[in-house]
């Protein structure tokens, strides 16, 4: 019986986040606006150091019981809204992407395809990785995989910068803070 509730509580959770992140989406890609300017840059080495299983070892041999769970759920929170903003940042570069996509130049047309993959990519690693967040702050024993996310980040700020360079040399594209 408790296991049945659990399920359904987890089924009911995961529907509203799917809704949300539908959205949200929805409300972000509005045609016309400054997609560029709306970009949020995320600070690389705070979210690696978030994501490190030698950091959360470190911390799990370092603190006591009680203190590592209230570390860990604070360092999950953080984790979830670097993660939510490189969600956001994905959804703008896919409508940036798709907008390059009806370009006369072939590295560009090539460039705004692979930048529209990785984001979409993306974007699928970071609602799986913000539904693991929110099992592990239930549980913050259990083990975080977040690190897609940030790998994938880096690769789509490296597509992004590319496509950037392309249609535009004089405007930088920024998804990474200094």
């Amino acid at each position: 019986m408790t296991l049945a509730l659990v399920l359904v509580i987890a089924a009911a959770f995961a529907l509203v986040l799917i809704l949300g992140v539908t959205v949200s989406t929805r409300l972000q890609l509005s045609p016309g606006s400054a997609r560029v300017q709306r970009i949020e840059p995320i600070d690389i080495e705070a979210f690696r150091n978030l994501v490190d299983p030698a950091e959360n070892e470190y911390l799990r041999r370092r603190l006591t019981a009680a203190e590592f769970r209230t570390v860990q759920r604070e360092r999950l929170r953080a984790a979830s809204a670097y993660i939510r903003v490189a969600g956001r940042n994905a959804a703008v570069l896919v409508g940036i992407g798709q907008a390059a996509l009806s370009a006369n130049d072939g590295a560009t047309v090539d460039a705004a395809r692979q930048l529209v993959d990785n984001a979409l990519l993306l974007r699928r690693n970071a609602s799986i990785a913000l539904l693991r967040i929110y099992v592990a702050l239930a549980w913050p024993h259990s083990a975080l995989a977040a690190a897609p996310v940030l790998h994938g980040y880096e690769q789509l700020s490296g597509r992004a910068m590319l496509l950037g360079r392309l249609q535009n040399p004089a405007v930088p594209v920024r998804l990474s803070a200094n």
